[in-house]
């Protein structure tokens, strides 16, 4: 493992803490009785408390220094005064492990008393410090110059993404959006519990992966020696136990979708998915608005809003809007009763890219895709899409050519799928054969026939509404995120890729010699490069920060060796 120069020193000061006898990794409980944000809510003059976190900053002064403490709840200002600290005549805690061997990004315990600084600032007089954990890295940590300009931020999305870990200790602000996230998810459980809806857990491992038009992920069982899945949805697992006698279930779920990944899709995402019988999809359109602007009020205090430049109104109700009639506003061709044939011609005429495994359902939904959608900013439902868009939805009372499903558009993209759900067994088997020849006509998102699914509505499912609601993506509306990259703790990433090195001409001769013996002393090293001084100390500093050649301190004094 090639080191920096920062990250040696840091472990030389790590071995010089256990010289002094500190363990700077403590296994004992630390007795917090306080944190940053309790300590100002309910600040009083020499009260006595007890905090941990992460030194953030210092500015030692000699034999007093004031610094930064960060915990989970924000920072406090600490002041170390090197007497309070050390009473009797050794002074090595102060002088030796606060000023030498601690460093930013080190977790410590305070104990000590409240008192406000000259300028008011809440500041917690240091009695006593515990080194809690040595941080062998040091931090990204944004600087600012003398005309409040801000350098070297940890804003590159690819490594706070990567490194999320670090992400949350540099920028408050991403932390917030996940306590937000909790706050969304918080309010929705306590709206379908005090509806007496249930909370249930079904399996992500399935035999067959049903529930949605979707790619899926493919494992193998070794000890049943069977194909698995990932599963795309939990609808047809929810849709067993209202057969099985529950009137209201609900789950939050990790779905997966071997699919591309971009701005608002990532293989593996979180959707809460709701199932209520003797219901409807009018009562499912009704209950959303009044659940929606429950849940952007609790997270937000208001039912607006920011969305980039928009402001989006969750306060109902929400226009209702057929699809076909959606397609026909803003395309101008009325596409109900066409066939195949002609929906193909009237994707070319719009200059749609369709391909020959896409039925009149698939056909629908890209035009839809393509030349609706993103008009609808402010919450719509999208209603009575055609039977071929909708395998497990109930036909439509007063068309049997189309279904009793919506969806709902926010921002231009959709944010719910709902449905009266198709509960007559028959139909569904019919629906489910159409299915397989899209599948054996080459459409590899098209559903499986799910046999235990089917005979479990012959033993008779209620009437029934589910709907299934993308929790990132509401997240990203009520956090005014445009990337789902931004309220995923640790979303999907390429693999890492190593960079190729381009030495300049001093380091490929150091690093020649280097390479006949892999290791050597530096000076000896030095003295054969026959470089100056200057360009030594620019060649060496070049190559370990290349990650080339690591220099190590021994007894015998520093080496330098190949990576």
């Amino acid at each position: 493992m090639q080191l920096s120069e920062q990250e040696i020193i840091r472990r030389e000061k790590l071995g010089k803490l256990r010289e002094l006898g500190i363990n700077p990794y403590p296994a004992d409980l630390y007795p917090v009785d306080h944190t940053s944000k309790k300590v100002k809510q309910h600040f009083e003059e020499d009260k006595k408390v007890v905090l941990a976190g992460r030194l953030m900053s210092r500015r030692i002064q000699g034999k007093a220094s004031f610094a930064e403490l960060q915990d989970s709840e924000g920072r406090i200002q600490l002041y170390f005064n090197r007497d309070e600290i050390c009473q009797g005549e050794d002074k090595t805690l102060y002088n030796e492990v606060y000023k030498k061997l601690l460093d930013i990004g080190d977790i410590i315990g305070i104990e000590g008393t409240l008192f406000k600084t000259q300028v008011g600032e809440m500041t917690v007089m240091v009695k006593n410090f515990t080194v809690l954990n040595k941080s062998l890295r040091p931090l990204p940590l944004p600087k600012v110059d003398s005309e409040g300009k801000v350098f070297d931020e940890f804003n590159d999305p690819e490594l706070r993404y990567r490194q999320r870990y670090v992400d949350l200790i540099v920028n408050p602000h991403v932390k917030e959006t996940f306590l937000k996230r909790t706050k969304i998810t918080t309010s929705m459980r306590e709206f379908f519990n005090t509806r007496g809806y249930i909370e249930v857990e079904t399996p992500i491992l399935q035999s067959i992966p049903g529930g949605a038009t979707a790619r899926p992920f493919i494992t193998h069982h070794n000890a049943l020696n069977i194909p698995l899945y990932l599963r795309i949805a939990n609808e047809l697992y929810l849709k067993r136990l209202i057969v099985g006698g529950f009137d209201g279930v609900y789950e939050f779920a990790k779905d997966f979708r071997n699919e591309g990944m971009d701005k608002t899709h990532n293989p593996e995402f979180t959707v809460m998915e709701l199932y209520v019988s003797y219901k409807d999809y009018n009562w499912m359109m009704d209950m959303t608005e009044e659940l929606l602007e429950k849940v952007a009020t609790d997270a937000n205090g208001s039912a607006i809003a920011k969305v980039g430049e928009n402001e989006i109104n969750f306060k109902a109700p929400y226009p209702r809007v057929p699809i076909l009639q959606a397609i026909k506003d803003h395309t101008g061709f009325d596409v109900a009763g066409m066939n195949e044939e002609e929906l193909r011609e009237v994707c070319t005429k719009l200059d749609i890219p369709v391909d020959e495994t896409m039925g009149i359902g698939k056909l629908i939904d890209e035009i839809f895709g393509e030349r609706c959608e993103h008009n609808y900013i402010q919450p719509t439902f999208i209603t009575d899409y055609p039977k071929e868009m909708s395998p497990l939805t109930k036909e439509h009372r007063s068309n049997p050519a189309l279904t009793e499903r919506f969806e709902l558009m926010v921002n231009g993209k959709e944010l719910a799928n709902a449905y009266s759900e198709l509960n007559d067994p028959i139909d569904q088997r019919e629906r489910f054969e159409e299915q397989l020849k899209l599948s054996e006509k080459g459409d590899d998102e098209a559903m499986f026939i799910d046999q235990d699914f089917l005979r479990a509505l012959e033993y008779g499912m209620p009437p029934t509404s589910g709907i299934g609601i993308g929790i990132d993506r509401l997240v990203m509306l009520l956090t005014n995120n445009s990337s789902i990259q931004e309220v995923l703790f640790f979303p999907q990433m390429r693999p890492e890729k190593k960079v190729e090195v381009t030495l300049s001409e001093d380091e490929k001769l150091v690093f020649d010699i280097l390479k006949k013996e892999n290791k050597m002393p530096l000076n000896d090293l030095k003295e054969q490069s026959e470089l100056s001084n200057k360009k030594w100390d620019k060649t060496i500093k070049g190559l370990t920060k290349h990650k080339v050649v690591k220099v190590t301190k021994t007894d015998d004094g520093l080496f330098c060796e190949v990576v």
